[in-house]
Protein backbone atom coordinates (compact mmCIF):
# COMPACT_ATOMS: atom_id res chain seq x y z
CA UNK A 1 0.00 0.00 0.00
CA UNK A 2 1.27 3.45 -0.88
CA UNK A 3 1.31 5.95 1.95
CA UNK A 4 0.47 9.63 1.59
CA UNK A 5 3.63 10.79 3.26
CA UNK A 6 5.78 13.35 1.45
CA UNK A 7 8.58 10.79 1.05
CA UNK A 8 6.22 8.41 -0.75
CA UNK A 9 5.11 11.03 -3.31
CA UNK A 10 8.73 12.06 -3.85
CA UNK A 11 9.78 8.48 -4.52
CA UNK A 12 6.86 8.04 -6.98
CA UNK A 13 7.93 11.18 -8.79
CA UNK A 14 11.53 9.99 -8.93
CA UNK A 15 10.37 6.60 -10.19
CA UNK A 16 8.37 8.25 -12.98
CA UNK A 17 11.39 10.36 -13.96
CA UNK A 18 13.56 7.21 -14.06
CA UNK A 19 11.03 5.53 -16.34
CA UNK A 20 10.99 8.57 -18.65
CA UNK A 21 14.78 8.62 -18.80
CA UNK A 22 14.87 4.90 -19.64
CA UNK A 23 12.31 5.38 -22.41
CA UNK A 24 14.17 8.32 -23.90
CA UNK A 25 17.67 6.82 -23.60
CA UNK A 26 19.28 6.58 -27.00
CA UNK A 27 16.56 8.64 -28.61
CA UNK A 28 17.24 12.07 -30.05
CA UNK A 29 15.25 14.75 -28.20
CA UNK A 30 13.67 17.28 -30.59
CA UNK A 31 11.96 20.64 -30.30
CA UNK A 32 8.67 18.90 -31.11
CA UNK A 33 9.16 16.73 -28.02
CA UNK A 34 9.60 19.83 -25.85
CA UNK A 35 6.49 21.45 -27.32
CA UNK A 36 4.48 18.29 -26.89
CA UNK A 37 5.63 17.94 -23.29
CA UNK A 38 5.05 21.57 -22.31
CA UNK A 39 2.08 22.34 -24.53
CA UNK A 40 -0.30 19.85 -22.99
CA UNK A 41 -1.73 22.39 -20.57
CA UNK A 42 -1.18 25.50 -22.69
CA UNK A 43 -4.82 25.93 -23.74
CA UNK A 44 -6.34 24.29 -20.70
CA UNK A 45 -9.65 26.00 -19.92
CA UNK A 46 -9.45 28.30 -22.95
CA UNK A 47 -11.34 28.21 -26.21
CA UNK A 48 -9.20 27.51 -29.27
CA UNK A 49 -11.20 30.25 -31.04
CA UNK A 50 -9.68 33.70 -30.40
CA UNK A 51 -11.86 36.06 -28.35
CA UNK A 52 -12.00 38.66 -31.15
CA UNK A 53 -13.38 36.04 -33.55
CA UNK A 54 -15.98 34.98 -30.95
CA UNK A 55 -17.06 38.61 -30.49
CA UNK A 56 -17.35 39.29 -34.23
CA UNK A 57 -19.37 36.08 -34.62
CA UNK A 58 -21.77 37.15 -31.87
CA UNK A 59 -22.22 40.55 -33.54
CA UNK A 60 -22.79 38.99 -36.96
CA UNK A 61 -25.31 36.55 -35.50
CA UNK A 62 -27.22 39.47 -34.00
CA UNK A 63 -27.23 41.27 -37.36
CA UNK A 64 -28.38 38.10 -39.11
CA UNK A 65 -31.19 37.52 -36.62
CA UNK A 66 -32.46 41.10 -36.38
CA UNK A 67 -31.91 42.82 -39.73
CA UNK A 68 -34.56 42.32 -42.37
CA UNK A 69 -32.60 42.32 -45.63
CA UNK A 70 -34.12 40.44 -48.56
CA UNK A 71 -31.12 40.37 -50.87
CA UNK A 72 -28.49 40.25 -48.11
CA UNK A 73 -26.27 43.01 -49.50
CA UNK A 74 -26.67 45.25 -46.45
CA UNK A 75 -25.90 42.36 -44.12
CA UNK A 76 -22.79 41.46 -46.10
CA UNK A 77 -21.45 45.01 -45.96
CA UNK A 78 -22.25 45.34 -42.24
CA UNK A 79 -20.35 42.09 -41.63
CA UNK A 80 -17.39 43.60 -43.50
CA UNK A 81 -17.56 46.86 -41.53
CA UNK A 82 -17.68 44.93 -38.22
CA UNK A 83 -14.70 42.84 -39.35
CA UNK A 84 -12.71 45.98 -40.24
CA UNK A 85 -13.63 47.92 -37.06
CA UNK A 86 -11.10 46.05 -34.93
CA UNK A 87 -10.45 48.92 -32.53
CA UNK A 88 -14.11 49.41 -31.58
CA UNK A 89 -14.79 45.68 -31.35
CA UNK A 90 -11.65 45.12 -29.26
CA UNK A 91 -12.82 47.76 -26.78
CA UNK A 92 -16.01 45.77 -26.15
CA UNK A 93 -14.81 42.18 -25.87
CA UNK A 94 -17.01 41.60 -22.82
CA UNK A 95 -20.05 43.37 -24.35
CA UNK A 96 -19.95 42.77 -28.13
CA UNK A 97 -23.33 44.31 -28.87
CA UNK A 98 -22.08 47.62 -27.44
CA UNK A 99 -19.51 47.65 -30.26
CA UNK A 100 -22.25 47.13 -32.83
CA UNK A 101 -24.37 49.86 -31.24
CA UNK A 102 -21.45 52.29 -31.42
CA UNK A 103 -20.80 51.42 -35.07
CA UNK A 104 -24.44 51.80 -36.10
CA UNK A 105 -24.88 55.08 -34.24
CA UNK A 106 -21.74 56.48 -35.86
CA UNK A 107 -23.19 55.60 -39.27
CA UNK A 108 -26.67 57.08 -38.80
CA UNK A 109 -25.35 60.21 -37.07
CA UNK A 110 -22.91 61.03 -39.87
CA UNK A 111 -24.55 61.36 -43.33
CA UNK A 112 -21.30 61.06 -45.36
CA UNK A 113 -20.58 57.73 -43.64
CA UNK A 114 -24.17 56.60 -44.27
CA UNK A 115 -23.85 57.55 -47.96
CA UNK A 116 -20.60 55.58 -48.23
CA UNK A 117 -22.23 52.56 -46.61
CA UNK A 118 -25.17 52.79 -49.05
CA UNK A 119 -22.75 53.12 -51.98
CA UNK A 120 -20.93 49.95 -50.89
CA UNK A 121 -24.25 48.14 -50.37
CA UNK A 122 -25.39 49.19 -53.86
CA UNK A 123 -22.12 47.89 -55.33
CA UNK A 124 -22.55 44.59 -53.47
CA UNK A 125 -26.16 44.33 -54.66
CA UNK A 126 -25.05 44.91 -58.27
CA UNK A 127 -22.33 42.28 -57.94
CA UNK A 128 -24.70 39.74 -56.35
CA UNK A 129 -27.38 40.25 -59.02
CA UNK A 130 -25.04 40.80 -61.96
CA UNK A 131 -26.79 44.10 -62.65
CA UNK A 132 -25.80 47.71 -62.78
CA UNK A 133 -26.42 49.21 -59.33
CA UNK A 134 -28.44 52.38 -58.79
CA UNK A 135 -26.32 54.94 -56.96
CA UNK A 136 -28.15 57.71 -55.14
CA UNK A 137 -26.31 60.99 -54.71
CA UNK A 138 -26.86 63.12 -51.61
CA UNK A 139 -29.88 65.37 -52.07
CA UNK A 140 -31.03 63.43 -55.13
CA UNK A 141 -34.18 61.34 -55.39
CA UNK A 142 -33.44 57.61 -55.56
CA UNK A 143 -34.00 55.52 -58.67
CA UNK A 144 -37.46 53.89 -58.52
CA UNK A 145 -35.90 50.39 -58.63
CA UNK A 146 -33.22 51.11 -56.02
CA UNK A 147 -33.60 48.62 -53.17
CA UNK A 148 -31.07 50.45 -51.00
CA UNK A 149 -31.70 54.18 -50.73
CA UNK A 150 -30.21 56.52 -48.16
CA UNK A 151 -33.58 56.66 -46.42
CA UNK A 152 -34.30 52.92 -46.50
CA UNK A 153 -30.86 51.96 -45.17
CA UNK A 154 -31.06 54.64 -42.48
CA UNK A 155 -34.46 53.26 -41.45
CA UNK A 156 -33.16 49.67 -41.33
CA UNK A 157 -30.18 50.72 -39.24
CA UNK A 158 -32.40 52.70 -36.85
CA UNK A 159 -34.62 49.63 -36.41
CA UNK A 160 -31.52 47.54 -35.70
CA UNK A 161 -30.40 50.14 -33.13
CA UNK A 162 -33.80 49.86 -31.42
CA UNK A 163 -33.42 46.06 -31.27
CA UNK A 164 -29.93 46.47 -29.84
CA UNK A 165 -31.04 48.94 -27.17
CA UNK A 166 -33.86 46.68 -26.05
CA UNK A 167 -31.43 43.74 -25.95
CA UNK A 168 -28.92 45.74 -23.91
CA UNK A 169 -31.46 47.04 -21.37
CA UNK A 170 -31.03 45.49 -17.93
CA UNK A 171 -33.73 42.93 -17.26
Amino acid sequence: MISDTPNSSESNSEEQEDIKRDLLRGREFTLADVIRQEGGSFMKGESPVPKLVQVKTEINNFINSNLSDNSGALQAILYRWVDQDIVRVSQHLDHPLQALLGLLESIVENPPILYELVRQVDMKWGHMNDERPHFQRPGQLPHPNDEYTHESVDQQLCELICCLKSELEPK
